[in-house]
């Protein structure tokens, strides 16, 4: 089975994510959309399943426009949460399992969301202690949903939320007043300032891009995705769940990345879609029961948000047999996507640049001077079209800063362009770097670090790491009479933040190297680090 070009533009334009789950119920209604340990879901299932939860959460009192946050590990609920809410009308507000409660009560906080789905136990954590340990006061949350474990008198589980449909108001006019200008959801990202911002997308914009990016990476009705990239994440949310459900491809969904169960599950389930960072696939391919598992029904692969090796593209689709591999580039605020490499590319291509455009997506780089500059020339990479972010949310100040007012989205990264239209990343205006997959930005991880009694200052930036690709490296003024070592340093960072934005190693300092602006010389620390 495929899906043409006709049905190609109709996907684009279904407008909102309700339109869409109906388009999917109504042409892959048999074929299997969710398969987990507890069994496999139908398309026309989970479009039953989402009604209900659409039903329970205006039985709990949320109207289209509410926010409801989504604290979990991926999971058949998350899919069923999220896609459920969408259809409800309420903004989506993913937030990182790897966060702490400091971090997850200021998304809460700030995104207004009234109702939070979380879970109890996911490798051994309390979430909700972690936020009441906060102190922070959440007058606006309305009510707590656990989506898995234990729950407390105050608490919904699942079971009961879902009884809540019977408080629903009726449903008449809510799927209507959903329209492709609608905000669909809300992810939080990081930026120099170090204080989070929130990035609103819309429903329309949102399908019109994936439906784009699924057709670019050639996702077809009958394939089986694996999906380990978190949720919390455009590339699992968007690049999966709601690419799947465009597509007619059955998703399995995976909570914690273990290269053995995913090998073993490839090889039991005949999963043909694999994506992640560099970091997974050479997990697998390094592993010492590689030989054991018979990975054959990998069909494609797809890498983005770090540097890839051409001998890694190689051994992808020599040693595990994958056809077509994949690179992308995007960021949060460009719905996750700019550009890709196709899967059939050359090996030097896919590893060395990340593809053309995203049709219905422009591209430029642009000089010092504002200027376009020619192929080949070092720039910054800005973008237009489907892809920019309606704005920051309550920030029009910093989404002015981000979105000219010919509508480019500056991205802050620095790239070149070859004759053939395919960009390369060469490096970054922001200090960002990559951990693992996952970004880490050093001034919302300073801006934590200084509260620590014993620093006065503090700079973080990334170091090379033969596993993580890049980790941080903190140097640290000490502050007078304060006595501490960079163990207790680490230590306390990690009960604070997410385990990727902790320092790996700290140094210490008298001080740190300025310019005459007073500006930190981050690149003399890392050429020191």
């Amino acid at each position: 089975m495929s899906v043409s070009k006709q049905q190609d533009c109709h996907l684009e334009s279904l407008g909102t994510v309700p339109a869409l789950l109906d388009y999917a119920a109504c042409h892959y209604a048999e074929l299997p959309a969710v398969v987990d340990e507890s069994g496999s879901m139908t398309f026309a299932q989970l479009d039953e399943e989402t009604r209900g939860v659409a039903r329970a959460a205006r039985g709990l009192g949320t109207r289209p426009g509410d926010a409801a946050a989504i604290w979990a590990p991926n999971g058949r609920r998350w899919i069923i949460t999220a896609l459920g809410l969408l259809r409800a009308g309420v903004t989506v507000v993913p937030i990182s399992t790897r966060f702490r409660g400091t971090e997850t009560a200021d998304i809460l906080r700030r995104s207004r969301s009234r109702l939070l789905f979380t879970v109890r136990g996911f490798l051994g954590t309390d979430y909700i202690r972690l936020l009441r340990d906060t102190g922070a006061e959440l007058g606006g949350l309305a009510h707590t949903v656990i989506l898995d474990g234990d729950t407390e008198p105050s608490e919904h589980d699942w079971e009961s939320f879902l009884a809540a449909q019977r408080h629903a108001p009726a449903a008449t006019g809510t799927q209507g007043s959903v329209t492709a200008d609608s905000v669909s959801d809300v992810l939080f990202t990081s930026g120099t300032t170090g204080l989070p911002k929130g990035v609103m997308s819309t429903h329309g914009q949102t399908l019109k891009v994936y439906a784009r990016w699924s057709e670019v990476a050639t996702l077809r009705p009958g394939d089986r995705y694996l999906l380990i990239n978190p949720f919390s994440h455009t590339f699992g949310y968007k690049a999966g769940i709601l690419a799947c459900v465009m597509r007619g491809v059955t998703m399995y969904p995976l909570a914690v990345f273990d290269p053995e169960v995913v090998m073993r599950t490839i090889a039991s389930e005949r999963i043909s879609v694999l994506l992640g960072p560099p970091t997974l696939f050479t997990s697998i391919l390094d592993h010492e029961q590689l030989a054991a598992h018979d990975l054959s029904p990998l069909r494609l692969a797809g890498t983005g948000g770090a540097t890839v090796p051409v001998e890694l593209v190689r051994r992808v689709r020599e040693e595990l047999g994958v056809g077509g591999m994949f690179t992308a580039y995007g960021l949060t605020e460009s719905a996750g996507v700019v550009s890709v490499c196709p899967p059939d590319a050359d090996a030097e291509r896919v590893a060395t640049t990340v593809g053309p455009p995203l049709p219905g997506t422009e591209l430029r780089i642009v000089g010092s001077d504002g200027r376009a500059v020619a192929p080949g020339e070092h720039g910054e990479i800005q973008t237009r079209g489907d892809n920019v972010m309606l704005g920051y949310l309550d920030d029009p100040e910093a989404t002015r800063a981000a979105i000219d007012d010919d509508g480019w989205l500056h991205t802050g990264d620095v790239g070149t362009v070859d004759p053939d239209g395919y960009l390369s990343i060469t490096d970054r205006l922001k200090d960002m770097f990559i951990v693992g997959g996952f970004n880490a930005y050093p001034a919302e991880i300073e801006r934590a670090l200084t509260e620590h009694p014993a620093v006065r200052e503090v700079a973080v930036v990334g170091t090379p790491d033969d596993r993580l690709g890049e980790v941080g490296h903190a140097v640290v003024v000490p502050a007078d009479g304060e006595a501490t070592d960079a163990d207790g340093i680490i230590s306390w960072a990690r009960e604070r933040m997410a385990g990727y934005k902790v320092p790996r190693s700290v140094e210490f300092r008298e001080s740190l190297p300025r310019n005459a602006t007073g500006k930190v010389l981050k690149r003399e620390l890392r050429s020191k680090g």
